[in-house]
């Protein structure tokens, strides 16, 4: 009978001893860096699958962190214009409760001046929140684009030297500025629907702002109203001088009551001389400093109580019109910083599912880190008693 003999030698078993014992020595010195650091995946040939996972989740992270920082800066201008527009609309307030103060018939023409003249001031303040900027030096109110104050005063009046218009907000962003003529340049003359005026050389009959009786009867037309004076006898013609026709002919006058015709009335007062004309036109737009400019010049200059009368009934119009505005912007911004706030927690939950994506690619888990530390450290400690023992075994320990 034949049998195959493997022969063992000493050299050999201790090169495998040796081997195992130093890689499980690298395996327990891997597994001790790993939790030292907290990840699984310390270079890319740890696992090229996961670091790449992780480096995508960091990017977009970083992208998000980018456009958080962004947000918080158009943030903070939104909230500087929402503020801003808050104290315009006190200023505009403080402005209107002065027109009514000049309305009084008892004030002299002194009084009205000095009321003017608080009324200047308050509309040079105004004309300021208009060109606030915000922490970055840009103009609030400038639009699509402006230069650095986006509102001029050339003497004859403000102009908007910005381009008009709102940009769009963003998935992730909202509008640093906004528009600045649709807030400040952008108030419907008259009552809104119609504007009265008188012709030239026309002081003697005044009326106020006038008022909407039949919006279906509005043919949008141009009118004048023409007052007739003989034997002691007032009348008044009313011309549709858009389409050159009559529409009322020799009607009594008195003051006080009321003119109506075509859907609109109007309620004049005064005494009017012959030839007097009071023009009806379509309500066209202006500026809010033109509103003021107006309401000033009417209280400043006006001599007579039916002047100042007429003067501040419609400038108080205007001047409403002008504060819908303001708090139709006040309100935009308002929204803005509630989308901000929308946007903001978003990104913050974007930022948590990345970082958790992140974490599954890369980090340790800590118990069964510590647990594989720890069966690494019992087998090493097992493998170099073993070769303890092992080191010991030769053949002239048997021979006697």
């Amino acid at each position: 009978m034949s049998g195959n003999t493997t022969r063992l030698g000493s050299a050999n078993t201790y090169d495998n001893a040796l081997r195992q014992l130093t890689t499980r020595q690298a395996n327990m010195a891997s597994l001790q860096e790993q939790i030292t650091a907290g990840k699984k995946v310390l270079r890319p040939s740890d696992d090229p699958s996961g670091a790449a996972q992780a480096e995508r989740a960091i990017t977009r992270m970083a992208r998000v962190t980018t456009d958080q920082r962004a947000l918080e800066v158009q943030r903070n201008a939104v909230s500087t214009a929402e503020s801003t527009l808050g104290d315009a609309v006190k200023a505009v307030q403080d402005f209107r409760t002065l027109a009514v103060q000049a309305g009084n018939t008892a004030l002299t023409a002194t009084d009205r001046a000095s009321i003017a003249q608080q009324m200047t001031t308050l509309r040079d303040q105004i004309l300021g929140y208009a060109n606030e900027k915000d922490s970055n030096g840009q103009p609030l109110f400038g639009g699509l684009g402006s230069t650095a104050a986006p509102f001029t005063d050339h003497g004859g009046g403000v102009t908007f030297d910005g381009i008009a218009g709102q940009a769009a907000a963003g998935a992730v962003s909202v509008p640093a500025t906004l528009d600045g003529a649709a807030t400040w340049m952008n108030v419907p003359t008259g009552n809104g629907v119609f504007a009265i005026t008188q012709a030239a050389g026309t002081s003697t009959v005044y009326t106020d702002a006038g008022k909407v009786t039949d919006p279906s009867a509005l043919t949008g037309a141009n009118y004048n109203v023409v007052f007739h004076v003989a034997g002691g006898v007032t009348t008044y013609d009313v011309l549709n001088t858009t389409a050159g026709t009559t529409v009322q002919s020799a009607q009594p006058y008195t003051a006080g009551k009321a003119i109506a015709f075509d859907g609109l009335s109007m309620t004049p007062s005064g005494a009017p001389v012959d030839g007097a004309t009071l023009a009806v036109e379509p309500s066209t737009t202006t500026s809010l400093f033109g509103v003021l400019d107006s309401a000033i010049a009417g209280v400043r200059d006006a001599t007579t109580s039916g002047a100042v009368a007429q003067n501040v009934a419609q400038a108080l119009v205007q001047i409403d019109s002008g504060l819908s505005r303001l708090q139709s912007s006040r309100g935009m911004a308002g929204d803005l910083l509630n989308r901000v706030d929308d946007i903001s927690g978003r990104q913050t939950d974007r930022s948590i599912q990345l970082e958790a994506d992140r974490s599954r690619a890369e980090d340790i888990d800590p118990v069964k880190g510590i647990s594989d530390f720890q069966t690494q450290q019992t087998a090493y400690s097992a493998a170099l008693g073993t070769y303890a023992q092992i080191q010991k075994q030769s053949l002239f320990n048997f021979i006697s």
